[in-house]
């Protein structure tokens, strides 16, 4: 058996397109599908169901291919490990983040690649929490950020960044009560814009509206935080934003902020690894980058 084998076998398995597989390994379509048919007759497991097109895999190649994707990625992880005793930490940090932090992420990326220079960062935005948490237990990704929810605190590996506060942003021009704060009730009488309901920081934003004895039913709904601004900046609409896109934004021209007031604690944001993805050099140098910021006053962990 050869890792080359198992490769395709993940490679297929996440691309469900034998050419679009191929493409993946840089291999040919007909070398791929012999690799695999080899894998199958040493196994001596059916691993793809056979038809004109890929249909799938088996129920024992799905078994299989969860080991496979372990076992490259330990390869990976060793490979890391011997470049990192020869010359430092190296390779590629693969992370997904969920929309709302995507203005914090930099506070992590920039001094994780300070401190290991021959590190590069391949980021996966915009991400469900969902989606996140199912790549890295694929091992296609090192990481993520997102909420530390329980479930995910007993699941995970997690080094807490910042605590999630939030802001109204409605155009300059809005007629909305600009005083010190305004309320979750306040803000569902405005026509709103918000996440998709299949993200995990629009259902926060639900319980927050409920816990006021609330609902609302924005117009339009984008996984993109600019998007949300560039919305709000039509006069339109106004839309609830995490209090940290202030950093990146400000309060551009046309548009301000109005603090929200009440609801449950605020949400806790952070990193999240695999259980038992601490071996691998990149993750322990990701690991210890989070560890430290959370720790630091020169990066606020806690946005107030």
């Amino acid at each position: 058996m050869l890792f080359r084998q198992l490769e395709y076998l993940v490679a297929l398995s996440r691309e469900r397109h034998f050419t679009r597989a191929a493409e993946a390994c840089h291999v040919s379509q007909p070398a791929l599908s012999e690799a695999i048919r080899k894998l199958e007759i040493e196994l001596d497991l059916p691993l793809i169901v056979r038809g004109r097109r890929f249909e799938g895999l088996t129920p024992e190649g799905e078994q299989i291919v969860r080991w496979a994707r372990r076992i490259v990625s330990d390869q990976q992880s060793l490979k890391h490990e011997a470049a990192a005793l020869r010359t430092g930490v190296t390779g590629t940090v693969r992370l997904g983040v969920v929309p709302t932090a995507s203005a914090t992420v930099a506070d992590l990326t920039g001094p994780l690649c300070g401190r290991h220079p021959l590190v590069s960062v391949n980021l996966a935005e915009d991400l469900p929490s969902a989606d996140i948490t199912a790549r890295i237990d694929r091992f296609e990704l090192d990481g993520g950020i997102t909420y530390l929810d329980d479930d995910i605190t007993t699941r995970y590996r997690t080094f807490p960044l910042y605590r999630e506060f939030y802001d109204l942003l409605v155009s300059a021009d809005s007629t909305t009560a600009g005083g010190d704060s305004i309320t979750w009730r306040e803000a569902s009488s405005l026509p709103l814009c918000a996440l998709p309901s299949m993200m995990r920081g629009r259902r926060i934003l639900d319980e927050f509206f409920a816990s006021d004895g609330v609902t609302h039913a924005p117009q339009v709904e984008t996984d993109s935080i600019a998007s949300l601004y560039a919305h709000v900046k039509t006069g339109q609409w106004a839309a609830v934003v995490p209090r940290v896109w202030r950093r990146v934004f400000g309060e551009p021209p046309g548009l301000r902020c109005i603090p929200l007031a009440g609801g449950f604690d605020a949400p806790v944001v952070g990193l999240i690894t695999g259980r038992g993805a601490q071996g691998s050099a990149l993750v322990r140098a990701l690991e210890d980058t989070a560890r430290d910021l959370d720790q630091s006053s020169s990066v606020p962990p806690i946005d107030q």
